[in-house]
């Protein structure tokens, strides 16, 4: 790496950097399974969520291509990055799990510290034998009729936390269509991923190489640069990447931003003009162009930090969340934060009534875009 001062680069860049990073500067033609594997996977806890990212990112998205690539296993909802559900390609399922074990055992270990406290390691492994024993034969299961399974004749008084360390800390599952379908509702039920995919789960490695690190820190920026180390480790939920970092730094090039920080990037990989147009965006639940940063400035205003994680969906207008949308009565609602002009309302109209389209299945997307904020 070059030891000359860092160039700086400005909210705006790093928004438009985002922006193509994430596919949403401008329409993709990629493949479906090739945009999920781009982006480093889609949050997918809310299961038609998934369909309203890609709809915004790819020119001529089928919904039915994503449930097909779900149905013939191509794809995957299993719970990997930050301890949530996300939609991936088989491939990182199988090469990504291991490397997350030790962060969602932990997190479910300190969410239910006062219920689980008591369990030792050896305690830990029994349940993980136990129930990998039971769904060994490929039989899908919920959480709560698994937790009765592995615990018969020894009740529980606390079955959600001993559920939720079952699945996923402690077995590595899929959670299986019709489960994730296009406008279909259904509860979840879980497979070993092994089982489903046919393939085991990639073990980890012993020898201090990390290779499963150092590829998640090349895949991140490739989805989410430029970006600082806390960022990357908000966006995974692993705090042991620092090694990982180290061994591929010679490979990067470094920024910093108007705070300081340092930013670290593929040298290749696109960083726009900042001038460069920003189409209206609508975003769906949780989506990753913003939980998959620790400063989240570069596209939501602090004021409007909270919206990422609250479940709201969000409209991008030049790049940045101006305001959140609902579908009511198959009319997409608009709520403005912040006063926009004549063009915008215009122009978050027009996208408006493209989703609300595609939503209802219709020719003619009906949107309502409410007043500016006073």
């Amino acid at each position: 790496m070059s030891t000359a001062r860092p160039h700086v680069l400005d909210t705006r860049a790093l928004n438009r950097a985002t922006l193509a990073r994430q596919l949403l500067l401008e329409p993709s033609d990629a493949p479906v399974q090739d945009a999920v594997r781009h982006v480093g996977g889609l949050q997918a806890q809310e299961p038609q969520e998934p369909f309203v990212a890609l709809f915004s990112r790819l020119r001529a998205f089928d919904p039915a291509a994503l449930s097909e690539l779900l149905v013939e296993r191509h794809l995957v909802r299993t719970h990997l990055m930050r301890r949530t559900v996300h939609l991936v390609t088989a491939d990182d399922a199988l090469a990504w799990r291991a490397r997350h074990d030790a962060m969602l055992r932990q997190r479910v270990l300190s969410t239910y510290r006062r219920e689980l406290g008591h369990l030792r390691d050896a305690d830990l492994d029994e349940l993980a034998t136990k129930g990998r024993a039971l769904m060994s034969d490929g039989e899908p299961r919920t959480m709560s009729g698994l937790v009765r399974e592995v615990m018969a004749g020894h009740p529980t008084p606390h079955p959600r936390a001993v559920g939720e360390l079952l699945i996923p800390s402690l077995l590595p599952v899929a959670q299986i269509p019709p489960r994730g379908l296009w406008r279909t509702k259904a509860g979840v039920q879980n497979v070993l991923l092994s089982s489903w995919l046919g393939r085991d789960v990639d073990p980890p490695t012993t020898d201090g190489t990390d290779p499963v690190g150092r590829a998640l820190v090349l895949r991140y920026l490739a989805a989410f640069g430029p970006a600082a180390t806390a960022d990357l480790r908000s966006w995974s939920g692993l705090s042991g990447l620092p090694a990982a970092v180290s061994a591929v730094r010679d490979e990067l090039v470094s920024f910093r931003d108007e705070r300081g920080r340092e930013l670290l990037d593929l040298p290749d990989a696109p960083r726009p003009d900042p001038d460069t147009p920003a189409p209206v965006r609508f975003l769906p639940a949780f989506d990753n162009a913003l939980l998959g940063y620790d400063d989240r400035s570069r596209i939501v205003d602090d004021a409007h930090r909270g919206l990422s994680v609250a479940g709201e969906r969000v409209v991008l207008l030049d790049g940045r969340v101006a305001a959140t949308w609902t579908v009511e009565d198959g009319t997409v609602a608009v709520t403005p934060l912040r006063r926009f002009s004549r063009s915008d309302r215009t122009a978050v109209g027009e996208a408006g009534r493209s989703m609300a389209a595609f939503l209802s299945d219709g020719e003619h997307g009906r949107t309502r875009v409410g007043a500016s904020p006073r």
